[in-house]
């Protein structure tokens, strides 16, 4: 078990050695049954009790494997944990115990292994990622200079949890973020998030006495979508996509509401700011409609430029450790690695589970990378304690 109050590692530390591949893979046994009770217990964001159930054992598989119990925090009625190592200013490791499941998904979606490939409700995104954290961490000689954080409302948008993520990622050099790999793809880029919601008013009338006495609120928004259409830019990769339309009450009613929400996506904070604008100065087209806009940026990109200098780094040691190249991805999807990124420290995303699936039924982990991924990471925490990232 690694001590917890040594001297920094020096220049000379080792940076990977290719050994610690066999060592995590005699932990593979151990790795397994540890994300077995993390996915057994289910911990949907909504669902807080839950939530606090998989945060005891998640604290309890933390200590047991760094000898440290975490400091138990609390945001917005929540459970939030965080392990710190000396100044802890390092490297900050981070990842989210909720899942989008809800109690009761064991039923259809036990947990189980087959074939080399295992399964439950979320095993990748990202109960494994956390496991292989901790087993990461315990085989290395101390973890003076690292801070783990982990959040429980990852999957809801980190409403409670952002100011805390914040504070963390601005005291330190560099983030390694435990969300899952797609076919084993370094995140090396994130599109930024904005959410919005479009409210329409109209008026009612009759459908069929009098409907010309009425203004429609679904013809507002029909309108609104085909102008939200062309905010996109594909060739910027920004997209415009309105999702969730409500309108109206009855079939011989001419709606007088009408409600649309709308996503965001886009690859700069400049191109977040135009389509902010440009939202905010939509006009009805209906004389007498009236639009109400509410909402804005959630989440600022996580560009290219945050990644670069660390996935070089990862991809050096994953050759060093005899696991072969290295592949990196831009996606569109956010995560809190997109709020580290915002704050200026460098971040590099994906380290955790090799698999695929998150949030549907085919979720699963590749059992045989789960110890080659835990040894990047102890290789990349190794070295970058006590430097610039």
């Amino acid at each position: 078990m690694p001590p917890t109050t040594t001297p920094p590692h020096t220049a000379s530390r080792r940076s990977a050695d290719p050994s610690a591949v066999a060592r995590l893979e005699a932990r593979l046994p151990e790795l397994v049954a540890d994300i077995e009770a993390l996915v057994t217990a289910e911990s949907p964001t909504a669902d807080r009790a839950a939530v606090a159930r998989c945060a005891d054992l998640v604290a309890e598989l933390g200590t047991r494997l760094t000898g440290r119990a975490p400091e138990r925090l609390e945001t917005g009625g929540r459970p939030q944990l965080r392990w710190r190592f000396g100044a802890g200013d390092g490297v900050l490791l981070l990842g989210h115990l909720d899942t989008v499941w809800p109690v009761g998904s064991l039923a259809t979606h036990p947990f189980g292994v087959t074939d080399g490939r295992l399964t439950g409700p979320g095993c990748f995104d990202m109960k494994a990622g956390l496991v292989q954290l901790f087993h990461a961490l315990a085989t290395l000689d101390d973890l003076d200079g690292v801070t783990v954080l982990v959040t429980s409302d990852e999957e809801t948008g980190s409403a409670d949890s952002r100011a805390l993520i914040e504070a963390e990622a601005r005291r330190t050099r560099a983030v390694l973020v435990l969300e899952a790999a797609e076919d084993g793809a370094l995140k090396t880029e994130r599109k930024g998030a904005s959410l919005y919601d479009l409210a329409i008013t109209g008026r009612a009338a009759h459908a069929g006495l009098e409907p010309e006495r009425g203004i429609n609120a679904t013809t507002e928004l029909a309108r609104q979508v085909l102008a939200l259409a062309a905010l996109a830019d594909p060739d910027a990769g920004t997209t415009v996509t309105p999702t969730v339309a409500t309108a109206g009450t009855t079939r011989n009613t001419v709606p007088d509401t009408a409600l649309l929400r709308i996503d965001v996506r886009a690859r700069t904070a400049a191109e977040q700011q135009r389509v902010d604008t440009a939202l905010y100065g939509l006009a009805p087209t209906l004389k007498g409609a009236a639009l109400a806009l509410s909402g804005g940026p959630d989440r600022p990109p996580l560009p290219a430029a945050s990644s670069a200098g660390l996935f070089a780094r990862a991809q050096r040691l994953n050759d060093a450790l005899g696991l072969g190249p290295l592949r990196g991805a831009a996606v569109g999807g956010g995560s809190d690695g997109n709020i580290t990124a915002g704050v200026g420290t460098p971040t590099l995303d994906g380290l955790g589970a090799v698999g695929g699936g998150a949030h549907a039924d085919h979720e699963h982990v590749i059992v045989a990378e789960l110890p080659r991924r835990a040894a990047l990471l102890a290789a990349l925490v190794d070295e970058l304690r006590g430097r610039p990232a």
